[in-house]
């Protein structure tokens, strides 16, 4: 499953050349994971998703330029990787008919009190589960590099 956002384009977030700058792209990426967080949190009392996080690594793939226009672009979000203590987020930023962007993101769930990472729990890593890669979307770093070669 993918978690869609929909993003609003500013008229500050253009370049001296008309286009979105790249740097704002990753603000883009941090309103659609918030917006996905968010939407995690199961309430009802559950503590999954309510604390804090920090993002340890961005990767992206920037496709196509995106120039201002009143319509809003189109982030899909989903989940590549869950481990003990981190998530690797996939995105595609994009219209119906063109791809402008392709990233991930390590987020690390953080406990601000203790100043340290935090182990994700068992009920976070079920309902990140519900939004695992699907193996037909691909990362930047899995599409990154060319057959044969290895990353260093």
């Amino acid at each position: 499953m993918r978690h869609l956002y929909s993003c609003p384009l500013r008229w500050s977030d253009m370049d001296a050349f008309g286009h979105v700058n790249n740097a704002v792209f990753v603000r883009y990426l941090e309103e659609a994971r918030i917006d996905f967080m968010r939407c995690l949190a199961p309430g009802d009392g559950s503590p999954s998703f309510t604390g804090g996080s920090v993002v340890a690594r961005h990767e992206i793939d920037y496709v196509r330029p995106l120039v201002h226009r009143p319509a809003p672009v189109t982030i899909e979000l989903w989940v590549t990787k869950i481990s003990a203590a981190s998530m690797t987020v996939g995105y595609e930023v994009k219209d119906e008919d063109t791809l402008y962007l392709r990233a991930s993101t390590v987020v690390v769930p953080f406990n601000f009190t203790e100043e340290r990472p935090r182990r994700l729990t068992a009920e976070e890593k079920a309902i990140l589960k519900e939004y695992l890669d699907d193996a037909s979307h691909q990362t930047p770093q899995q599409t990154s590099q060319p057959k044969g070669t290895v990353a260093v």
